[in-house]
């Protein structure tokens, strides 16, 4: 019943005029203006953004004289030079779409003066209901130039079936899991009682350190080179803390994604993003070629003590290239209705996101999630989002290709890593190994 009274309030707002957007042209339903869209949410057919589109222009825009037109479905990392391509001055350059889901840094690559800014067509009470960590994201110098539409974090992935095993004859507890410290017994725990396997594959190693550096000594800055200040006595602890028990083979770095080990029964467990909760898959299977129901479990990030906890957000938002006014103020009726509390929760329960509305955020409580694995990733979200700060992922020029640096040499390494401390090697001395490594990319 919440979720349809929000309803029914967004649809009534929906028909007042958009604060600043009140100088432009009416919007004509016998002379629909139409606007072409680049979107990212998945490349099928029936794609939920696809759906969704098609839901508008059947209702609200055909209302309101608006038509949606999805021209190009891609991926994040195609966008940015398919959009560069079209920025262009190339004869053969593809048009310029009205509407486009990109990143933030992507918006600053493309350049702001192409992007409309929010902010001149959604008053302030407006904005005030949407999660204000998640506007931040997308306002660059002062321009509010991706707007949300739904954002992803990470989370702990269980294999439910192996974990009951596993606690039957241990006593090791998924309660056990809510910080680093039992995490990493139970990964101690579970290397000797599976005969070496690894108890958790990560998917972002580096950003747990730098949560559990922060909770420990709070905020800091990234040196000049776009790397992690290797003088910190903090983040020196809070990496060893995460090698020690990569070295001994009781966590690994995925190769690529953390669903991939855990649904091969590689590693009982995964972490990371909660929009690949459907690459887990409904069934393990195991080395031996033997099978049997995943019933996955998602739990929140394990904790570093009691001090402040910090999730990551990540996702792209919507933009509107600059053109005309009446395609700014169609661009706002699309995305105040894209974005509404009941529609958004909708479509970040199929997709594994966080709605991006504070009401949509209170929904989730009380949604009729029609299984158990969905509920639970979003029990864990609704925790994280009351018990963490969410902390956007760094812009800094160079990070990222320093992070792919780190991440290829633990990959070519672990294995080796492994059968050494098998073999008698000081496993603190293996671990400042990974230290030393860490210090030279800088």
């Amino acid at each position: 019943m919440k979720r349809w009274i929000a309803f029914l309030l967004t649809a009534l707002l929906l028909l007042l005029p958009l604060s600043a957007c009140k100088e432009q042209p009416l919007l004509d339903p016998e002379a629909p203006v139409t606007l072409t869209l680049w979107h990212v949410f998945g490349e099928q057919a029936d794609a939920p953004m696809n759906r969704l589109v098609e839901e508008f222009n059947a209702t609200v825009g055909q209302e309101q004289g608006i038509l949606i037109k999805v021209t190009n479905v891609t991926n994040t990392s195609s966008i940015r030079e398919q959009l560069l391509e079209a920025l262009s001055d190339k004869p053969d350059a593809p048009e310029v779409p009205d509407l486009c889901t990109l990143h933030a840094n992507v918006a600053v690559d493309i350049g702001l003066d192409h992007l409309l800014d929010w902010n001149s067509c959604f008053d302030e009470e407006t904005l005030s209901g949407y999660v204000p960590e998640f506007l931040a994201d997308g306002t660059i110098d002062g321009k509010l130039a991706v707007f949300p539409l739904s954002k992803s974090t990470y989370a702990l992935f269980v294999n439910g079936t192996r974990f009951s095993q596993f606690s039957a004859d241990t006593g090791v507890t998924l309660a056990d899991l809510a910080s680093w410290e039992g995490f990493f017994a139970a990964a101690e725990a579970y290397h000797e009682w599976s005969g070496g396997s690894p108890f958790c594959a990560f998917d972002y190693l580096i950003r747990h350190v730098e949560f559990d550096r922060m909770s420990k000594a709070g905020d800091f800055s990234y040196t000049e080179s776009g790397w992690y200040d290797t003088a910190d006595p903090v983040l020196r602890a809070s990496w060893l803390q995460f090698a020690l028990p990569l070295v001994k083979g009781q966590i690994s770095v995925a190769d690529l994604y953390a669903s991939t080990h855990v649904a091969a029964g590689e590693a009982l467990s995964g972490i990371g993003s909660t929009a690949g909760i459907a690459y887990y898959g409904d069934t393990v299977t195991y080395p031996d070629n033997t099978s049997e129901p995943m019933n996955l479990t998602v739990l929140p990030l394990p904790k570093t003590g009691e001090g402040e906890q910090f999730m990551p957000m990540s996702g792209v938002g919507l933009c509107a290239t600059r053109s005309t006014e009446q395609k700014a103020a169609a661009a706002a009726i699309f995305t105040r209705w894209l974005t509404e509390g009941a529609r958004n929760l909708d479509f970040v329960v199929e997709t594994g996101y966080m709605p991006v509305s504070n009401g949509a955020f209170e929904a989730i409580a009380d949604y009729p999630f029609e299984d158990a694995v969905t509920a639970s990733l979003f029990e864990a979200i609704g925790t994280m989002r009351a018990q963490y700060t969410p902390i956007v992922r760094p812009t800094i020029g160079g990070y990222y290709e320093k992070t792919d640096l780190l991440y290829e040499w633990l990959r070519q390494n672990q294995a080796a890593l492994w059968e050494r401390a098998a073999a008698g090697e000081s496993a603190e001395a293996l671990a400042e190994e990974t230290w030393d490594f860490f210090c030279s990319i800088a």
